[in-house]
């Protein structure tokens, strides 16, 4: 085995079982990769110096394809009802086959950190077939420093070779692609799918798994910090606006997507950003634009021009085109990854039926309701087959990489929103006026606004009205707010199709709520809507 770069003399790739006639490349350094990458016909360079890639049939996740093995230590721990088990046997089996299916290749290895706080991190190695994977995942974890290296010694490993094609009858699965993980060995095994991303939630789903065993909270989330150390979580599914949102110029951004909260504050899991680029523009979003003319930085799927300048309207291969840049290159963001407890929790809900207002503020037992319920809207045009606006409730907003059952998480967090006194908000982005295709989106300036107030307490004092249908607190004006838009249903033309929408949107949450009933007390189980036929 040829073997160059830095790593661990007492720690290679063979203590995974790995053995190759090709050539390993430990750590090497994104100017290294982006050539390797570009050699191999893998990608190729935009006109501002980024790496492009494209993934095939694969444009996101695949979590039909994901499991986790079932064998004695997951049986009580895991939440069987949303993971799909593998027996030790498949595993052991495809973990065989992929030893003998990387037997011949080249070989790219990364020793990187899931978890800026170092009592509850995760030391992972990241083996990949491509150099632009490689090149992705040294982006999106934690680079320790070079001298370190020398010592590093992973608690979890990943593999990931997307020419590895999966047998379903001989590997227990679906198709050819899958992601399975065993967290008795701490491995990780994906093949069949050149989509980066499954490489990052695989930690994410790790630690998912890991530190609520000892009280430590991991949230799918972004967060930032004011200069009053004032940190502020912000929950919320794809599309929601979490990247953008936490991406504030008047505070620091601790980061994007993945972090815990523990004894001493909350830490970021990851050490760069994966933010959506579909309709980017330096307008709205400078700072996450200006990272796609970076040379280092990642673009997924994003389709080029004739001059190989970036179309970020162009969603002819994907609405979910993503863009992947260390932390650092975001101006305002924290060397740390660290910051005390939050002050304010902001969950994020693209409310396409256009029935929630645009800002709610939540009692500890409607945040427990809110997070478990993990609510948002699909519109048409994003997914195939989705020709109206469709409910989509993913619990703690994360469920595709929740391997406890949510009251574990949903537990942790009132917790610790009553230890620490958090305010919490809901937030809507989605649609004002009317549902989608109807209404309009809310206006961004509106939601910063209604944000800024919150952040910095103001809010606080302004006068509350009750939502008849969801019994949260709304304000009535805030400054420099267009009052109509706090009260949804005054914005639609047509009051009685308001009320048809929202008692239809109430009804689907006590619907998906049903199945949390037997795990929460009574507070949380009165925290529910109730459609009121007397609404005005």
């Amino acid at each position: 085995m040829t073997e160059i770069g830095l790593r661990n003399p007492g720690n290679g790739i063979e203590t995974c079982g790995l053995k190759t006639t090709g050539t390993v490349h430990y750590n090497l350094g994104p100017a290294e990769l982006a050539e390797h990458a570009i050699a191999r016909g893998e990608a190729k360079l935009t006109a501002h110096g980024a790496l492009v890639a494209y993934t095939g049939q694969h444009t996101g996740r695949s979590p039909k394809d994901k499991f986790v093995v079932r064998d004695a230590s997951t049986e009580d721990h895991v939440w069987w009802d949303n993971n799909k088990p593998m027996s030790p046997e498949h595993f052991q089996t495809l973990y065989d086959d992929m030893i003998a299916h990387a037997a011949g290749l080249d070989l790219y290895v990364q020793d990187l950190i899931g978890g800026a706080d170092e009592r509850n991190s995760l030391p992972t190695r990241v083996v990949t077939e491509y150099a632009w994977h490689s090149k992705f995942i040294r982006n999106l974890l934690i680079r320790p420093d070079r001298a370190a290296l020398a010592s590093f010694a992973p608690k979890m490993t990943i593999i990931d070779l997307p020419s590895f094609r999966a047998d379903p009858t001989r590997h227990g699965c679906r198709t050819e692609t899958v992601i399975a993980i065993d967290f008795s060995r701490m491995l990780v095994l994906i093949g069949g799918t050149s989509y980066a991303g499954e490489m990052k939630k695989s930690v994410f789903t790790a630690l998912n798994y890991l530190l609520p065993a000892s009280e430590v909270m991991p949230m799918h989330c972004s967060a930032n910090v004011g200069p009053q150390g004032d940190a502020a979580v912000f929950f919320g599914l794809s599309g929601t606006g979490k990247t953008t949102l936490s991406a504030d110029p008047k505070r620091t951004l601790i980061g994007d997507d993945e972090h815990g909260w523990g004894e001493d504050g909350i830490f970021n899991f990851e050490g760069g950003c994966y933010a959506k680029t579909i309709k980017l523009s330096a307008e709205a979003e400078p700072e996450i634009f200006a990272t796609t003319r970076r040379f280092g930085t990642v673009l997924e799927n994003v389709v080029l021009d004739e001059n190989r300048i970036p179309d970020f309207d162009d969603g002819s291969l994907t609405e979910n085109t993503r863009c992947a840049y260390p932390l650092d290159f975001i101006p305002n963001a924290s060397a740390s990854g660290q910051a005390g407890h939050p002050k304010n929790i902001i969950m994020l809900t693209a409310d396409a039926f256009g029935v929630l207002p645009p800002i709610a503020r939540l009692t500890p037992a409607q945040a427990m309701y809110h997070f478990l319920s993990g609510y948002t809207a699909k519109v048409a045009g994003t997914e195939k087959g989705v020709t109206e606006p469709e409910a989509t409730f993913s619990t703690c907003f994360g469920a595709p990489f929740m391997p406890r059952h949510p009251s574990e998480y949903g537990n942790l967090l009132r917790e610790l929103i009553a230890r620490h006194g958090v305010n919490c908000w809901l937030v809507n982005t989605g649609w004002t006026g009317g549902a989608y295709g109807i209404g309009h989106r809310m206006p961004i300036r509106a939601t910063r606004a209604l944000l800024s107030a919150a952040l910095d307490g103001s809010l606080n004092d302004a006068q509350f009205r009750t939502d008849a249908n969801f019994g949260f607190e709304v304000p009535v004006a805030v400054p420099g707010v267009d009052s109509a838009i706090l009260d949804p249903r005054s914005t639609w033309a047509d009051i009685g199709a308001y009320d048809r929408q929202a008692r239809r949107l109430v009804g689907m949450f006590v619907d998906n709520f049903g199945k949390f009933e037997a795990h929460v007390d009574a507070s949380t189980l009165s925290a529910a809507p109730r459609y009121q036929e007397a609404a005005e």
